[in-house]
């Protein structure tokens, strides 16, 4: 065996998934356990698609990834290091960005400023990162005196995730992103998604439209009633007939 065959195997060996959630128990109180004993995985390089019907626990195993949650039982590992029950700030820290599916701009205030709040936890790298922002999205660059109250609701979208992203992050969480939006817009942010990741982020996303979301994931998870319920490749996934009747209507 060569050095190089040494090398390779060492580095499967301690190769480890980006994010690993395992047993996950959680909810709003002791007495209300949304999430009973999620498992997920989120290889690095991946865009994971989080699915299922209204009440599956999807926005709450996002918020317990972020740490707006801490789950009662069972562990969520990111990069091998374990994160559950950490503060929001810690886990931002550790590479986690996370976008809530309401209230995630500041509307009176500027494009730029919002940006500028994005990156208030490495302030010496933020005037850096706007300017990739402005060249990553060209429409924030044009707007960015523009109260973000005056954006529709696709740019105000995307500068959520331009926020977002001002952490430099590993991985980012998306609960929701197209919900409100028309099809053109909603095609138009699935189109900046793609991009961020190409860029090198891993994504886990709860998605609504979920037959353009397995259309962008490598994999998806499909969560019903806090369970998991089925998990695969994501074109497989929407290939299965049953599926396809239950998830993605015909």
């Amino acid at each position: 065996m060569t050095n190089g065959d040494v090398a390779a195997n060492d580095a499967r060996t301690t190769a480890h998934p980006l994010l690993v959630v395992e047993q996950v128990v959680a909810g709003y109180s002791a007495a209300d356990e949304v999430l009973k004993g999620i498992d997920l995985r989120v290889e690095t390089g991946e865009i994971v698609a989080i699915l299922g019907p209204n009440g599956a626990g999807k926005s709450t195993l996002v918020k317990t990834l972020a740490g707006l949650i801490a789950p009662s039982r069972g562990s969520i590992l990111l990069d091998g290091r374990p994160i559950a029950g950490r503060a929001p700030r810690e886990i931002s820290r550790a590479g986690v960005a996370y976008v809530p599916q309401e209230q995630n701009i500041f509307p009176t205030m500027s494009v730029r400023e919002n940006l500028e709040m994005g990156g208030f936890l490495d302030p010496r790298n933020s005037a850096r990162r706007i300017e990739q922002a402005f060249t990553r999205f060209p429409m924030l660059a044009r707007r960015r005196r523009v109260q973000a109250r005056a954006l529709s609701g696709g740019e105000r979208q995307v500068l959520a995730m331009a926020m977002a992203l001002m952490v430099d992050p590993t991985l980012l969480l998306l609960d929701e992103p197209s919900a409100g939006l028309s099809p053109i817009a909603a095609q138009r942010l699935f189109d900046d998604i793609v991009a961020i990741h190409r860029g090198g982020v891993s994504i886990a996303m709860v998605e609504q439209n979920a037959h353009e979301a397995l259309t962008i994931a490598d994999r998806a998870y499909i969560l019903v009633d806090g369970r998991n319920h089925r998990d695969g490749a994501a074109a497989a996934l929407a290939a299965d007939p049953d599926i396809r009747r239950v998830f993605l209507g015909g």
